[in-house]
This record gives structure tokens, sequence and C-alpha cells, in this order.
């Protein structure tokens, strides 16, 4: 696609705060929902912070040349929750979160090690642009129910902000000129965020929830720091770490096998966007090594592994804006938001029926983007089309899986039968269509042949 600016560009201070602003809005309500969800006093100050020290570590490894912002990741839901149940105090907990993080990190590491000494053919074998662009498509439908069920949740006026939101983002991106129709989101939340303010001091319906800034968070409470909390430890608790450990790691690392393969169909989804594949250059060592890290690090300060983020890519190829700087900008600024409360705050009372306005154009893209991965597959050839449909209905039908204390989610499980079934596809191979492609020149030889008998007899 034509970029207005591409990976190496620097656009003006000015610009670069607006554009910056715009993607931590698009990156804000999953990465502060991470920790809402999971409880325990988890700071959603300290998980911003996370995504922003994780981000700039990521963009460090990959050489400023991948512009993906890392946020906290909804698939390791499930394994927060078991740190904290299976912990003897809350500050044990805490450490399991890091702990779980580092066990996670270290997966990409050791596969980040394997791509370095054997390439990535084999991934290019084993994950063709047929499971691929189906896998990405999912990523985006699998969360349109989010967006929707944020769309509807606040009543007939909610609905109406939303979509408000979403026609204000639309216009701005379509009709709008230079640099209204690159910061599309932040003028359509700003005009849903306006209309929910009115509805909320109207008494027509509470939107906004102005009651946060009575609980402002001015410090956040870091993970680490709690982790280091001993006064509520005994012995009882040391006694049973090794069966603690053993559980975070059974809890973490097979998840991260899970995000591994949601880490490559984003890389796939924004190499496709900027023009350059980014397993190639900086290479997919260079962006597993700055993903685990990233978690590492990001879960040390706010308790949540991060991950790629799908919205951030989406933002990309809408505004046209793939500048690193950017997002190292982004970056700064989530750091920055973490320790400002009045400011962090603001962001939070974002109605969510606008956030899931905002949300169905920026999900509806991911879709698109990976269906767009499809263009170039012959899906004339019923192995690609049996691998393409299997993925998407497993994807959509939402066909998770809960195996014990591992949870598969349905863009995993959609992606491992894409894998299964691509392969059991091609165990029939392309030769031995051979013959049957040869036959049409076969007959024609044979008829020409006729046709000189019939002259020799004249």
């Amino acid at each position: 696609m034509n970029l207005v600016y591409n990976v190496k560009d620097k656009p003006s201070f000015g610009k670069l705060l607006v554009f910056a602003l715009q993607q931590l809005l698009a990156i804000l309500a999953a990465t502060i929902a991470v920790p809402a969800i999971v409880g325990h006093d988890l700071s959603p100050a300290a998980a911003l912070f996370g995504a922003g020290v994780g981000t700039i570590v990521y963009l460090l490894f990959t050489r400023f040349k991948s512009p993906v912002f890392l946020g906290s990741s909804f698939a390791f839901l499930g394994s927060m929750s078991a740190a904290f149940a299976g912990a003897v105090s809350m500050q044990l907990g805490y450490f399991g979160l890091i702990l779980g993080s580092v066990f996670a990190g270290l997966v990409y590491v050791v596969i980040a090690l394997v791509v370095k000494f054997v390439g990535t053919n084999w991934i290019d074998k084993v994950m063709p642009a047929v499971v691929i662009g189906p896998t990405v498509a999912i990523i985006g439908l699998s969360l349109a129910g989010n967006a929707i069920g944020d769309l509807k949740g606040s009543g007939w006026l909610g609905i109406l902000c939303g979509l408000v939101t979403l026609f204000v983002t639309i216009i701005c991106s379509v009709f709008g000129k230079k640099i209204i129709r690159m910061i599309p989101f932040v003028i359509g939340i700003g005009a849903g965020y306006i209309l929910a303010t009115i509805f909320t001091l109207t008494g027509a319906a509470e939107l906004v929830d102005f009651g946060k800034f009575n609980n402002i968070e001015w410090v956040p409470h870091f993970t680490f720091i709690e982790a280091l909390k001993f006064d509520q430890f005994n012995y009882g608790t040391f006694e049973n770490m090794g069966a603690y450990i053993a559980s975070i790691a059974i809890a973490y690392i097979p998840v991260a096998f899970v995000v591994f393969a949601e880490h490559l169909a984003d890389h796939k989804n924004i190499s496709s966007i900027i023009g350059t594949d980014l397993t190639k250059d900086p290479g997919l060592d260079k962006t597993l090594l700055g993903d685990g890290v990233g978690s590492m690090v990001g879960a040390f300060f706010g308790g949540a592994a991060n991950t790629t983020y799908g919205e951030s890519i989406a933002t990309v190829a809408i505004s046209g804006n793939a500048s690193t700087l950017t997002i190292l900008t982004t970056a700064i600024m989530a750091i920055v938001a973490s320790f400002i409360g009045p400011f962090a705050t603001l962001l939070s009372t974002i109605p969510s029926c606008v956030m899931g306005g905002v949300c169905i154009a920026l999900y509806g893209f991911i879709a698109v983007s990976g269906l767009k991965m499809l263009q170039k597959v012959d899906l004339g050839d019923n192995r690609n089309l049996f691998t393409a449909s299997v993925i998407l209905v497993a994807g959509v039908g939402s066909f998770a899986l809960t195996i014990g204390k591992i949870t598969l989610t349905a863009v995993a499980v959609a992606l491992i039968l894409g894998i299964i079934v691509n392969f059991v596809c091609h165990l029939k191979k392309d030769e031995e269509k051979a013959p049957a492609t040869e036959a049409p020149a076969e007959e024609e030889k044979a008829s020409e042949d006729e046709a000189e008998e019939e002259k020799t007899e004249e």
C-alpha cells in the first residue's frame, strides 16, 4: 500500500505527538483491560508502563524496522490467574507473574535460536499463505464480538455514540486532507467522547464514569515491588515453592507457543503493509527476541506478558503512517502517562461504547488484511480451499479448547487444524497431476501426426 510515512521517516514533532496519541488510544483499552480482568489489585498504570518499556525493548532488538506496539496479552489471562490461584500469599502471586513471563519469554528465545541457525524455510512450509492468511483474518474476526458487545452494552444512546465515533473516523480517513486523514481515530474518539459526556451531564445516560477521578492512581504499583514484599512469606511458602514453580511453567509455556503463532501472523500482516518481509529483515529471530524479552520486561513492571497488537498494525495500515519513531513516541507517552494520574484516568474514562465503535474499523481491518493474503492463493485447488475453510469456520465458530489449566484460544485451535489439514492435503504431490496436464499436448501431437498421414495419402 502507499504509505505517507515509511518505517524510517521522521514526522515533525507536533505531528509525532498526535500520531503517537492515536496509537496510544488504539492499544489503550486492551492493555489496561488485562489487569482489570485478572484483578488482585493489579495496576492498569503499571501495565501501561510495562507495555511502553516492552515496546522500546522490541524496537531495539528489531533495529527500529518493525512499526508494532506491544501490549498486555489476553492469551495469558488464564496463566496469570493460575499464578495467584497457586500462591500461598498475594506476594508470591506477583512473583509468579514475573516467573511465568520469564518462562514464556524463554520459549521465544529458544525458537529464535532455532530460526537463527536453521532459517525460516521450515516455517514457510508449515505455515504458508493459505494458513497464515485465514489465521490473520480470524484474529480480527474473533475480536468482532468484543467490539459489538462494547458498542451495544450501554443501550441505544451508547450505540449512537459508538456509531458517531465510527462514522467520524471513516469520514476523516476517506474524505479528510493531509493530517486529518492520518489521525482519524483521535478525531473519531474525541467526537464520541464529547457526545457521551453530553449525555452523561444531561442525565440522559451514564456513559462516562467521572467517579474514577476520585481514585486517581498517582504512582503505578509495579509488580516487582509487590513481589519483593516478604512480610507475608512463611516456611510453608518456600516448602511448596518447587510445586508452585512447576505449575507456573505448565500454565505459561504451552500458551507461549500459541502466542508465537499469532506473532508470526502479525508480522506477516505488517510485512504486507510496509512492503518488507520482516521475517527476513531484520529477521524472525530478532522479532522473536524483541517480543520475548519485551514480554519479560513488561511483566516485571506491569505483571502481564506482552504481545504484538493487531490494533497497532491496523492503525498503521489505515493512517498510512509506518514510522517506527511514532511507535517509540507512543511507548514513551505510555510510560509518562502511567505517572500522570489525571491523564491516565482521563484515558480510562473513555466509554466502552466509544471504543467499540472505533474497534469495528480496527478489527475489521485486521480481518481484511488476512483475506488479502489469500489473493495470490489458488483457491481453485481443493487442497487450499479445504485448508482456508477449516481455519475460518473453526475460528469464527470459536472452537477454543481447555485442557487442564491450559486454554487454547479459537485462533490457536484454528491454526493447528489448518496446519494439519494443509499437511494431509499435500500428501498428494503436485507431480501426480502432471500426466493430466500433459495429456492435451500428447493429443495435439497425435492429431498432427494424423493430419500428416492424410496429406501423405493424398
